[in-house]
């Protein structure tokens, strides 16, 4: 039977390989948990194994996959309800305050950085909506961490980098709305960042986290 999945060669291949790859462990099409198979996603996409290895270490690095010892790579477990709501209370001790530092103590460039970011949310368009979905998640994620480096406190930035907030957060459930919503909550945050008003970009920070808690709890609630 042939692939749903449609590969161009061979120029962005393994873009293709690591796009394909994601959507399926974002939509849950591989279940939390499951075995990946690499023999078998290579025939399913007509590719060789390489850019399937390839694809599946970038997903190892974003904590999507884990690899087997022996056993090859299976899709990470999805968060329970007591990490998850251990995730936002983490978040709401120290982003918000990354936020204030980050309003008084960013330069101009990094400003516009973070602004090209939010904006890029805004405008980006991929063909189907789990690609919007998917690219949303990894610009969010780009987002709070160019905040987090703004606020020039390096270990900071580095455990939310390294908590991999955002893609765990979006592969609870495919939820539209959560982009538009997120959208008027970042500009809330760069409206502070203009006025380099530390109170309100706390404020703001802590608002949108809570109401991504809001927003997510729901999948533990059914």
């Amino acid at each position: 039977m042939s692939s749903i999945y449609q590969i161009s060669k061979p120029i962005r291949l393994g873009n293709e390989v690591y796009d394909i790859l994601l959507k399926k462990l974002m939509s849950l099409e591989i279940q939390p948990g499951e075995r990946i198979g690499v023999d078998g996603l290579a025939r399913e996409l007509g590719v060789s194994q390489t850019p399937i290895r390839e694809a599946l270490s970038q997903l190892e690095a974003q904590g999507l996959v884990v690899k087997i010892h022996l056993s090859g790579y299976r899709a990470a477990s999805q968060m329970t309800r007591k990490q998850f709501d251990n995730l936002c209370e983490l978040r709401l001790l120290i982003e918000p305050p990354a936020a204030a530092k980050a309003a008084v103590l960013m330069s101009p460039e990094e400003f516009q950085g973070i602004a090209g970011l939010a904006a890029h949310m805004c405008d980006s368009k991929p063909d189907d909506a789990q690609s919007a979905y998917n690219a949303f998640a990894q610009e969010d994620a780009r987002f709070h961490a160019a905040i987090a480096k703004a606020s020039q406190n390096d270990l900071l930035h580095d455990i939310i980098t390294q908590q991999r907030v955002h893609l765990h957060l979006f592969r609870l459930r495919f939820y539209a709305r959560v982009t538009q919503d997120a959208i008027v909550e970042h500009a809330r945050i760069l409206e502070a960042f203009a006025q380099r008003d530390a109170e309100a970009a706390a404020a703001a920070m802590r608002i949108h986290i809570e109401n991504a808690h809001a927003r997510f709890k729901t999948v533990f609630e059914g």
